[in-house]
């Protein structure tokens, strides 16, 4: 049977220094916020960043708007009224229906944690309000007042920065 070879001094030095990075990164990071007309919204699973989109848990933001959602689970379809406005969804697909009329997301609902994250473009565009994320602060603003809801529009076209 071969002895492990002794690591080198080297070698335990750059693991240490790795470590001790990426340490420092995850307790100096914070998950992002959600505020609604500048009110706090809780919710048991944080807001999401990747490939330059947020992405926030439907049913916390939905329920914050004052909308309606219900999921059936025999077809995995999530649907959402808010008003006359009617969205439905699945998981992992990019197509959906707003007000009947075919849409294409910019990005596929996913999971985390057993809730459903959506794209911050995809709730502007089928609910109302106004959404931005702030890097730096780590924040996603929703404004509810004077907005309007562009169904016509294919939401992947936009070109807010995230």
């Amino acid at each position: 049977m071969n002895k492990p070879l002794p690591l080198k001094p080297r070698t335990l030095l750059w693991t240490a220094l790795i470590a001790l990075a990426a340490s420092f990164t995850l307790a100096f990071s914070r998950p992002a916020t959600i505020e609604i007309d500048g009110q706090s919204l809780i919710s048991d699973v944080p807001p999401v960043t990747a490939n330059h989109q947020a992405y926030v848990p439907l049913r916390a933001l939905t329920a914050g708007l004052g909308a309606q959602i219900s999921y059936t689970k025999s077809t995995g379809s999530i649907s959402v009224a808010h008003g006359a406005d009617h969205l439905k969804l699945r998981i992992g697909e990019r197509k959906a229906t707003l007000n009947g009329r075919l849409i294409k997301l910019s990005a596929a609902p996913f999971t985390v944690r057993g809730r459903t994250m959506v794209a911050t473009r995809t709730i502007e565009r089928a609910l109302g309000p106004k959404v931005r994320y702030n890097a730096r602060k780590a924040a996603i603003d929703v404004y509810t007042t004077d907005t309007s809801v562009a169904a016509d529009q294919d939401d992947s076209s936009t070109s807010d920065a995230f």
